[in-house]
């Protein structure tokens, strides 16, 4: 079937509803339009659903949604999960609590039992509730960062991370199985309800989890001596971190929080920014405002679901400077592995776990603390795969854990990055350099002069439409077949390719495995400590450049990384 035939029956159908009709009707003359709806299914991939919402099989709609829970319940059936039941949650997003709700009522018209939480949560407490309600899988309603007209679906499987192997590919195999929409289970809420299939949770499990949060906390004894005295600056960005990342700073004796009141409130059409991402700049404009009239020490962004923390720091001089995802989880890692061997020592067999496009700072660290390091993935649910691996093994101790963008996790409450203990710890970390007579940013110049002076950065193309994805698979087949001899003037050491699961030495031609899961993605080992990363997005329509280099100075990192960017860009065009 076409796409055109698609697009008739979903007029002609009695099964889609008067909306969707009218929605599609409107654009019965715009065959480019028409194409870019039903030219395919919206891919059910490693992370879920993500796209457009609106009516059509490659968009966000109850109807795809109903069709990803069909299969996500055939494959809870098929293991024998279905008495576990399923928590979901859901986000501030346009058609958030619907589609959550239609997810929930097809999940009880196959007879697994749905909890769904009375409002909206963040990502991470939906992690938590999983492994609380011990249920077998999760859904968290959300589309993270991406712009207003987007939403999402994520799975989590029972150990309370983002579904890896092999369950993501039994169940993307299972959602590619359901062919007829009209064949997809769903029943009303009444009768959900009345059969005990449809729960309602909430602040059972709020309070739950905000006590494993304080549980992470090092020194409450500089928070109760200087915390009165810290003037934190806070926006959720119009998201669901308003009332956890309030309600933990205020019960840890943070007295002086201020929000920023025209992000406050939930909203999916985020009003104030073109989209609700903390590592763009616009996302503190009216954050770095409020933090001028105020004379505020930190400000602190959560994205709309609330797993990614953005951050401003004050220097002594006034000044405010960003820390990059990097920077904070670098300033967090330190903190947190440093005071915890200081009070209580480390486990011998500790390990930080980071990604393969994070700093190399976090290498550093790790050494310098004597704990291992893992490299893993993209994806903070492979970070996750590792903590379950300690825990089944009963080798190996998780002690710290971040990617670049903006996520990390403190504890293991919850498999998944957590920007709520994140601003938890951050201030605690305020807190207790303030004890010391010294800003964040104090601190975070003496992690460059201990460890040096990292600086790590990323370029990307945006490429949308079906024209977009294609160009993004062609760029990484060039790259592929003909590796780069040097970028930036730096030779190209070694050549990773993880979907061919190859390390190939440039000077000496050996070639050696990757030991990671198959992925689309190419690395490159620089001289001088310089690497670069090319991946497609697993979010958005792009193609993303990562790359760090190691400067002996701010000034000097700074021209290198600018460096290294121009001179990536130039790879792009001369690509493209």
């Amino acid at each position: 079937m076409d796409y055109k035939e698609r697009y008739e029956q979903w007029l002609s159908d009695s099964y889609f509803d008067d909306a969707v009709k009218a929605e599609l009707e409107a654009i019965k003359a715009d065959d480019k339009e028409i194409k870019e709806r039903f030219y395919t299914e919206l891919e059910f991939g490693t992370a879920g659903l993500r796209g457009v919402i609106g009516a059509g099989t490659n968009r966000m709609n109850i109807y795809t949604v109903r069709k990803a829970t069909q299969g996500l319940s055939n494959y809870i059936l098929k293991n024998k999960g279905e008495k576990k039941g399923v928590a979901i949650a859901f986000d501030s997003r346009r058609m958030s609590p619907e589609f959550a709700q239609e997810a929930a009522l097809c999940l009880a018209a196959n007879n697994i039992k749905a909890y769904v939480f009375e409002s909206l949560r963040p990502t991470p407490e939906l992690s938590y509730a999983v492994r609380k309600l011990g249920c077998i899988a999760g859904i968290n309603i959300t589309a993270s960062h991406n712009p207003p007209e987007y939403n999402g679906y994520k799975v989590y499987w029972e150990d309370g991370a983002q579904i890896t192997p092999p369950h993501d590919k039994g169940i993307m195999d299972e959602v590619k199985a359901v062919e007829n929409y009209t064949e997809v289970k769903t029943m009303s809420l009444q009768d959900a309800k009345a059969t005990g299939l449809y729960e309602t949770i909430g602040a059972e499990i709020d309070d739950a989890y905000i006590e494993e949060l304080k549980k992470q906390v090092l020194h409450q004894d500089a928070i109760d001596e200087v915390g009165k005295d810290i003037k934190i600056v806070y926006t959720p960005l119009h998201g669901t971190g308003n009332i956890p990342a309030r309600r933990i700073l205020k019960e840890l004796g943070f007295e002086n929080v201020y929000v920023v009141k025209e992000q406050e409130l939930p909203d999916g059409e985020f009003p104030t920014v073109s989209y609700p991402n903390p590592e763009a700049e616009e996302a503190f404009d009216l954050g770095l405002k409020l933090a001028k009239e105020i004379d505020a020490d930190i400000v602190l962004a959560t994205d709309p679901d609330a797993d990614r923390l953005g951050v401003r720091v004050k220097d002594k001089n006034g000044e405010y400077h960003t820390l990059t995802g990097n920077m904070s989880g670098c300033l967090l890692a330190d903190y947190e592995i440093g005071q915890r061997q200081a009070l209580k020592g480390l486990p011998e067999d500790g390990f930080l776990i980071k990604t393969i496009v994070t700093t190399n700072m976090a290498d550093a660290i790790a050494d310098y603390y004597h704990v291992g390091l893992i490299e893993c993935l993209t994806g903070f649910k492979y970070i996750g795969q590792q903590i379950l691996g300690f825990e089944t093994s009963g080798k190996g101790e998780y002690v710290f854990g971040f990617e670049e963008s903006y996520g990390c996790l403190i504890g293991t409450h919850a498999r998944d990055k957590d920007a709520i203990v994140a601003t938890m710890a951050l201030c605690e970390a305020a807190a207790y350099y303030k004890t010391k007579d010294m800003t964040l940013w104090d601190a975070m110049i003496s992690l460059y002069e201990r460890y040096g002076y990292y600086k790590d950065d990323i370029k990307s193309i945006t490429l949308k439409g079906i024209e977009g994805l294609a160009k993004i698979q062609d760029i990484l087949e060039k790259l592929r077949k003909n590796p780069p001899a040097e970028i930036a003037g730096l030779k190209v050491l070694k050549a990773r390719d993880y979907k061919a699961d190859t390390i190939k030495d440039m000077q000496t031609g050996e070639v050696t495995k990757t030991g990671l899961p198959n992925s689309n993605v190419l690395y490159y080992d620089l001289a001088d400590g310089a690497w670069v990363c090319v991946r497609p997005s697993g979010t958005e329509p792009k193609v993303k450049f990562y790359y760090g280099i190691k400067g002996i100075s701010l000034t000097d990192a700074d021209e290198k990384s600018e460096k290294m960017g121009n001179e990536i860009l130039a790879m792009i065009d001369a690509i493209m």
